[in-house]
């Protein structure tokens, strides 16, 4: 049976898990959900869980059981990707990466794309809900803070993202000649912030370029 996985399309999150699982050759089947509206969620959990993603598997209901947990990941990663995604041997290295493209990473590049995907929501109601839901977390204004503030939200996450540019220049994935999970979590951010053209890496970013190509066309052998 084909897993569904609950999903905002341009959530990083959701892109990391959707695309581990087309590389593991998996026909995922995907379901939209509204951020103004999570009611297929609430259905879906119980009322346990209102985030993406969630994953359906048979009679599997996968979602993360605290905020920075991984248990969609690694349910992927059993069930489909045969411990590739979270190989023991980098079991401590992957926690300190992961955990530094969530907060701080996907932390400052969520804020160059949210001012187009509030531009693109055509229901009034909805861009509403979603402003204020936004403001509850980040402070009123926010959105237009970040719109003005671009171009130093940009030169923060380039400082960011350089780190894994360099780490690039040597490798041909994160850590070493196959991805990971952290290469699907940096590739779901890179893809968020780059969304429908809204921003683009830099010529300086060739081998973020260069690696994100490979993760695109990534086909593995089971």
């Amino acid at each position: 049976m084909n897993p569904v996985v609950y999903q905002m399309p341009h959530s990083p999150f959701c892109i990391s898990i959707t695309q581990a699982l087309r590389a593991f050759g998996v026909a995922v089947e995907t379901r939209e959900v509204l951020y103004w509206d999570r009611s297929d969620i609430i259905a879906l959990t119980h009322g346990a869980y209102y985030q993406v993603p969630v994953l359906v598997h048979g009679d599997r209901i996968v979602f993360e059981s605290s905020i920075d947990s991984q248990d969609v990941a690694r349910y992927v990663d059993a069930a489909f990707a045969g411990g590739r995604l979270f190989p023991l041997r980098l079991e401590g290295l992957q926690a300190i990466v992961a955990e530094f493209l969530e907060d701080e990473v996907e932390g400052i590049t969520f804020r160059l794309a949210d001012p187009y995907y509030i531009d693109s929501i055509t229901d009034k109601v909805g861009k509403v809900m979603t402003i204020r839901h936004k403001e509850r977390k980040f402070g009123r204004g926010c959105i237009e803070d970040w719109r003005r503030d671009a171009a130093a939200v940009r030169e923060e996450a380039d400082r960011l993202l350089h780190r894994f540019e360099v780490t690039l220049q040597y490798a041909r994935f994160l850590f070493g000649s196959e991805p990971v999970y952290s290469d699907f979590l940096l590739y779901g951010i890179l893809v968020n912030m780059t969304w429908n053209g809204w921003n683009t890496l830099t010529e300086a970013q060739s081998s973020l370029q260069r690696w994100r190509g490979e993760m695109e066309r990534l086909e593995f052998k089971m």
